[in-house]
């Protein structure tokens, strides 16, 4: 259903827009919330954070439409503004557009050229939503947002909210293919290269098919999030699943030397902030989640033996009813100043 705020202070125009569009009102398409001028309308963008579409008149009382336009972006980048006026109007319609405008209506309003600019702008929006959707959710590409990136995304909406950050629960998890660096001592670099990409298509497989987002790769090793439902016990899922597949992996021959892949796995879980790091004088970011509980799941994976799944007391006893774990005891983890009890989950 798309959600549109009309704002305008001629009075009949609400009753005018509920008689024309009642049809599509009543079979949910549409959905109208009123204002009578700018001022009015931004507290109800920030009442209704689901808007899709403004149609709004330019000359109103206190606040026009085109200050309304100026604030827009700080309010709900991704909103967009269809201007409905007059032909009279056109010096400031142009100013409309450069503000930001997605497109005008002239008046009087003809309603199926409105309806048709009504749909095409709320499906521009649904584009735009979706696509920050796909690059904040993206399962596998490290995402880097340099100046090349921030020139090809025309739209602010993109950079205002890829630079929104928030605070959340999930699992991290860290796997480091053990011994790997040893062996680039005495392998081809192409070969090197060749041989990490398999092993981590192969964990990035399982990590995607339990709902695991790749958040980075870090030399030999993975740093995978999971969010949302049951997050605990689905990187457990794909930590047993990374473990068991690379554990059937041939020994790997080479002409000097011999590597068979295991994997050391720290799991650690609670609130982390996402959003994007970096810098910005470099205009470089890496969207990502930090905190406490990243660290402490990084210290658990250094903690880990070859083959090993190392897990936090606290994880541990959220997930004990489902997976079998030992108590591997008390380890010193950097930067941690008392002892931390860790446990192995065997199966």
């Amino acid at each position: 259903m798309a959600k549109i705020l009309v704002v305008d202070d001629e009075a009949d125009l609400e009753l005018l827009i509920k008689q024309k569009f009642r049809r599509k009102i009543r079979e949910n398409r549409y959905e109208f919330v009123f204002a009578q001028n700018g001022a009015e309308a931004l507290e109800k963008v920030h009442e209704h954070p689901d808007l899709d579409v403004i149609l709004s008149d330019i000359n109103m009382p206190v606040m026009d439409g085109l200050t309304l336009l100026s604030k827009l972006p700080d309010a709900n980048p991704i909103l967009k503004a269809v201007i409905v006026s007059a032909y009279g109007d056109m010096e400031n319609i142009r100013l409309a557009m450069n503000r930001g405008a997605f497109d005008f209506v002239c008046k009087p309003v003809n309603f199926e050229d409105l309806e048709v600019t009504m749909d095409k702008t709320v499906q521009h929006v649904t584009q735009l939503r979706e696509t920050v959707r796909a690059i904040k959710e993206n399962n596998i590409l490290k995402m880097y947002v340099d100046e090349n990136v921030l020139n090809f995304m025309t739209h602010q909406e993109f950079e205002n909210s890829l630079l929104q950050n928030e605070s959340i629960e999930g699992t991290v998890m860290f796997i480091d293919i053990c011994g790997f660096t040893s062996i680039t001592e005495h392998v081809s670099a192409n070969a090197v290269v060749h041989l990490i990409n398999q092993f981590f298509d192969l964990m990035v497989k399982e990590i995607i098919d339990q709902g695991g987002h790749i958040d980075k790769f870090m030399g030999d090793a993975v740093m995978a999030v999971f969010r949302g439902e049951y997050h605990m016990d689905r990187a457990i899922d794909a930590a047993l699943a990374v473990r068991e597949k690379i554990k059937h992996i041939d020994k790997i021959s080479f002409e000097e030397t011999e590597f068979r892949p295991q994997v050391s796995i720290g799991i650690n879980s609670g609130e982390m902030i996402s959003g994007n790091i970096g810098s910005a004088s470099l205009r470089r970011l890496d969207y990502t989640v930090i905190g406490d509980a990243v660290n402490l799941a990084q210290r658990l994976q250094s903690a880990a033996q070859p083959n090993q799944i190392i897990i936090s007391e606290a994880l541990y006893q959220k997930v004990n009813e489902s997976f079998k774990c030992q108590k591997i005891g008390e380890v010193a983890l950097k930067n941690k100043t008392n002892p931390v009890t860790i446990y192995e989950v065997l199966e």
